[in-house]
């Protein structure tokens, strides 16, 4: 037991003769082992959750958008996978005479439902029952709708001669109570588009003679007056008018000069043409 003790002392002898370090100096906490931070539990589901919430979010705006621009009162321009205006099979085309057609200018062009309504009649490419204007004038897309599908044919066929426009499926323009409606769009390459320029020429020509023959009737119907007596004045002899006769008046003697003969005459001894102009005569003395 002693040599145990002894080799004890030696051992803490040979242990405390090393130098002192930094470490010889650590304050005691009585804490022993290693100490870590207890791992918090992972929300999962929690993120799951908000991710499937969001994309339904974005999904039903993204569907409200949509249903609000087609709110709008805009005509439909491109098909889509709805009932309006959905893009329609490939058809057979094939001309109906018979078709009744209605034309809506979806354009700045003037005049072009007009141009293409004549000659869509005298082609005899159908029957129109309506041609003007569309709800806006800024369409892209020029087409040919119809609700039925048994008009496929006849819209392909119409679609064709107008220069090769697209058809489409749509109950939006129902209330025209017709079977094809024609859109035209700014793309629109058709006929047509040199008879309505010729159609706008045509009336801006008209404009301007009217406004031309308008003027001329308005310096006709107003003759020149003398500031001096009040008489109006004779353009082709620059002399007073009468207002009793009519006949121009002699500068030398003040009488009306009878177109007859050429000589002033005295008023008095000019008979009266009708009663009218007797009481006038008699007012003038």
């Amino acid at each position: 037991m002693a040599r145990r003790n002894e080799a004890g002392i030696e051992n803490l002898s040979a242990r405390q003769s090393y130098p002192e370090d930094r470490f010889d100096h650590v304050r005691h906490t009585g804490r022993v082992g290693a100490h870590r931070v207890t791992a918090r539990p992972r929300y999962f589901w929690q993120y799951l959750i908000a991710g499937l919430l969001g994309f339904a979010l974005l999904t039903t705006v993204g569907i409200l958008a949509v249903q609000g621009i087609g709110g709008t009162g805009k005509l439909p321009l491109a098909p889509s996978s709805t009932k309006s205006g959905s893009a329609s099979p490939t058809a057979t085309a094939k001309l109906d005479p018979e078709a009744t057609i209605a034309i809506l200018n979806g354009t700045p062009t003037e005049n072009l439902a007009a141009a293409l309504d004549k000659i869509i009649t005298d082609e005899q490419w159908g029957k129109i029952e309506f041609s003007g204007s569309a709800a806006t004038t800024d369409v892209k897309i020029s087409a040919v709708f119809y609700s039925d599908p048994d008009d496929a044919s006849a819209a392909a066929g119409l679609a064709e001669k107008l220069g090769g426009v697209s058809t489409y499926t749509s109950t939006d323009y129902e209330s025209y109570g017709v079977r094809l409606v024609v859109l035209l769009g700014a793309d629109y390459k058709g006929p047509g588009l040199d008879e309505a320029a010729k159609i706008s020429e045509g009336n801006a020509d008209n404009a301007s003679n009217a406004e031309a023959d308008g003027a001329a009737d308005a310096t006709a119907t107003e003759p020149e007056v003398n500031p001096e007596t009040g008489r109006q004045i004779n353009p082709a002899t620059g002399l007073d008018i009468d207002p009793v006769t009519g006949w121009d008046i002699d500068v030398a003697t003040g009488f009306p000069i009878d177109p007859a003969t050429g000589v002033p005459t005295d008023p008095a001894t000019i008979p009266p043409a009708d009663p009218a102009a007797a009481d006038a005569t008699a007012a003038a003395q």
